[in-house]
């Protein structure tokens, strides 16, 4: 469309299966109409490496995954993420040049903090589009520095304030802060790459996991402080489930787009382990599922892609495309006319209002409009 680029974002991917093409048959139609399709890998595209002692799951994924993102239509993947070094050097350096072998764009990772903080500029239909991508989920030393390869950092400092100081072991109030540094960092990053392209989208990989709804403090401090130096639309990943959405100086904050392409095998061993346990206490009615793929809370069933439209002079139009993931981890777009689609409707309302958050959605057609 002359003089306007359509941008199509979506969650989470790490497909574990022999032929991840399979992932994407229900969606790959859609998703190739957008001009810039984007991404976040969770996982790596290697043979090689040996996995690192602090990352918690960490699956080996095929380098096929690579020409399934291509032809899937998504040419942005963001490697920001809290997987990026999980087989170590070797499988992270795979990943980076399986991606770019198949002419996918790497964005948020790097041999060096200054690769890591680059944005990735896609011009299309005469708009120039940038992208950013950061991670406050964090293994020690996944992040980039000056001589060191990894994501790009969007740190954050949690501090646990006693409620009744005279009253021993009662709960707390959890308080968390953007690292003071890497928040100058990325406003500089946009305040550069506006510079130089007609929009910028800066993607999030943040914030708290399978918990419905909750928000941590430091998102909003660094959603807005990204707005505030120029970002036209925050895009925020990790929590596997959806999470509120706000507006905030007419930009749209999608606080977790949730899964997208996300196999997760289940056996009795894992399924009983102490570290799964501890992670399904926190979504209500997760139950194993040992013979799907999709081993998520029934909440991460809901997705959808947000659909962004940039003109020479900014973003001009938002709308989100409701979809469900079925027993084989396979997402679907959701037609008005389906039930689900106004379950997944719902869904946003009722995290955006327990979040506090005053967004209301509409309908238009097979899109979910918001304000």
């Amino acid at each position: 469309m002359a003089g306007r680029a359509i941008l199509l974002a979506v969650g989470d991917i790490a497909p574990d299966r022999d032929d991840p093409r399979e992932c994407f048959d229900l969606v790959r139609d859609r998703l190739r109409e957008a001009d810039i399709g984007f991404c976040q890998l969770e996982t790596s595209l290697t043979t090689r490496g040996s996995r690192l002692p602090q990352a918690r799951h960490a699956v080996r994924g095929t380098p096929a995954i690579a020409p399934a993102l291509r032809d899937a239509g998504l040419n942005i993947v963001s490697m920001a993420g809290n997987h990026c070094m999980d087989w170590g050097l070797e499988g992270f350096q795979d990943t980076i040049e399986n991606l770019r072998s198949e002419g996918l764009q790497v964005v948020g990772a790097g041999s060096n903090i200054e690769e890591a903080r680059r944005p990735v500029v896609v011009e299309a239909n005469g708009v120039r589009v940038a992208v950013l991508a950061y991670s406050s989920i964090l293994p020690q030393a996944y992040w980039a520095e000056a001589n060191r390869p990894g994501c790009a950092p969007m740190r954050a400092h949690t501090i646990y304030e006693q409620i009744e100081h005279d009253q021993p072991g009662t709960p707390a109030r959890i308080h968390t802060y953007p690292h003071r540094e890497d928040l100058a960092a990325m406003v500089a990053d946009i305040r550069a790459a506006k510079a130089q392209a007609d929009a910028v989208v800066v993607s999030q990989h943040w914030g708290i996991h399978f918990i419905p709804a909750s928000l941590a403090d430091y998102q909003k401090d660094v959603a807005y402080a990204a707005i505030d130096a120029g970002a036209d639309a925050i895009l925020g990943h990790h929590a596997h489930i959806l999470k509120g959405v706000e507006v905030y100086g007419g930009k749209p904050i999608v606080y977790s787009l949730c899964n997208w392409a996300c196999d997760l095998r289940m056996d009795e061993a894992h399924a009983n382990s102490k570290g799964f346990r501890e992670i399904q206490s926190l979504s209500p009615g997760w139950i194993p599922d040992f013979d799907s793929l999709y081993n998520f809370p029934p909440d991460a069933r809901m997705t959808m892609a947000a659909r962004l439209v940039f003109g020479t002079d900014g973003l001009e139009g938002v709308s989100l495309l409701p979809a469900f993931v079925n027993r084989n981890a396979q997402p679907e777009f959701l037609a008005p006319s389906d039930e689900r689609f106004e379950m997944v409707r719902g869904y946003l309302q009722a995290m955006s209002r327990q979040a506090g958050l005053s967004t209301e959605f509409s309908a238009d057609g097979c899109e979910l409009r918001f304000a």
